[in-house]
């Protein structure tokens, strides 16, 4: 059955001595090609592809960018050097011209590739710590104004930032430090029992939970619970312009957003390192009675002496530190989110490695620093 306008292909033998001719005619546009006549038509322009004939394309009733693409690409995207257009079509086909004379530019590969590469880091790594320092300067600027003026600073802010940073993490840490405190005396009390050294229990899971495992657990659980809510809320309020419209009215980002979110995690660490110390030492104290058939009792009677109160001043240390080091990278990173939601998720992400890097990094120095002190 032959389609009305069908698109066709004429070939004409002139008379001897003369090249051939080709004439088209019919509907050349994309929703005229049946899939058996496209298929044919093709089949044609292949054949015909890189001989010296001469086209006649002015029968077409209508042409779009398909049809023309078919007979360009037939061409050898270039034109013959008898053809015939309409003067409709002759738009058409030199936008396919100068489309196809466009070069895309060539990404040039050095051997030092890795020079530029290392380059590149050194440069962003130095970029961030210039913003760091900055911040920082800004965040101890906003402090000494809200001391100076506490009546009209962010309470509210401060209180729902410890609302949502502290206590809503409490179930989290407590889970977690329990299950760390199971864990470490169940493994601690296999090798204790081999030696005849039960008793040692106490000192092992005091000294480590409380000035090493407890407040390094509870920071690495609000870096990445509280750290990337702090990011991604910045980054939602670039996405939306409020940042802008805050700056507009008047409203400093560092005293109203920033500032109440080291404020708070810096008072909320130190209570959820307290928290994550206590479960972790039930957790600890329910193990050691089911292995060694240690008491309770025994073991509270035996903490205090086991562990100097100079370790856990340490450990409540540590929390305020890695709270405000905490608040600080999420900020960091979440007024360096730009509006769109690719930047916006791969900054959250970025924040939260950077917040246990720093961390580990911090209790690392905390360790170094205070080596001679509290054994």
């Amino acid at each position: 059955m032959r389609i009305e306008n069908a698109p066709t292909l004429t070939i004409e033998h002139p008379d001897a001595g003369a090249g051939q001719s080709v004439v088209a005619r019919g509907v050349w546009q994309v929703h005229a090609f049946s899939r058996r006549g496209f298929k044919d038509i093709e089949k044609t322009l292949k054949s015909l592809a890189g001989k010296p004939v001469a086209w006649d394309l002015s029968e077409i009733t209508s042409l779009d960018h398909i049809g023309a693409q078919l007979f360009w690409s037939s061409w050898g995207k270039r034109r013959p050097e008898q053809l015939k257009l309409d003067p409709k079509q002759e738009e058409l086909f030199e936008r396919i011209e100068k489309s196809g004379q466009i070069e895309l530019p060539r990404t040039r590969k050095s051997h030092l590739q890795w020079v530029i590469t290392l380059g590149g880091g050194v440069l962003s790594f130095f970029e961030h710590l210039r913003g760091a320092i900055t911040l920082i300067g800004q965040v101890v600027q906003d402090i000494g104004r809200f001391i100076r003026h506490p009546l009209s600073g962010p309470w509210r802010e401060v209180s729902a930032n410890i609302y949502h940073s502290g206590f809503q993490a409490l179930g989290i840490t407590a889970l977690v430090g329990f299950l760390i405190g199971v864990v470490l005396s169940y493994l601690s009390a296999q090798q204790l029992r081999m030696f005849g050294g039960d008793i040692y229990l106490v000192n092992i899971l005091g000294m480590s939970i409380i000035r090493e495992l407890g407040p390094l657990l509870a920071a690495i659980l609000v870096a990445g619970r509280s750290g990337s809510s702090i990011t991604a809320q910045l980054g939602v309020m670039r996405v939306t312009e409020e940042l802008d419209a805050m700056l507009v009215m008047g409203i400093s980002h560092g005293y109203r957003l920033i500032m109440p979110k080291v404020v708070a995690l810096a008072l909320a660490m130190p209570l959820l390192v307290v928290w994550t110390d206590a479960m972790a030492l039930i957790g600890g104290m329910v193990s050691a009675k089911i292995e060694l058939n240690l008491t309770m009792r025994y073991f509270i009677q035996k903490l205090p002496s086991a562990v100097p109160i100079v370790n856990y001043t340490i450990g409540l240390g540590k929390g305020v530190a890695f709270g405000m080091l905490i608040a600080l990278v999420s900020c960091h990173f979440g007024l360096r989110i730009k509006p769109n939601t690719e930047s916006l998720g791969r900054g959250t992400t970025t924040s939260v490695v950077t917040a246990i890097t720093v961390v580990i990094l911090a209790d690392a120095v905390f360790a170094i620093v205070f080596s001679g002190v509290g054994f």
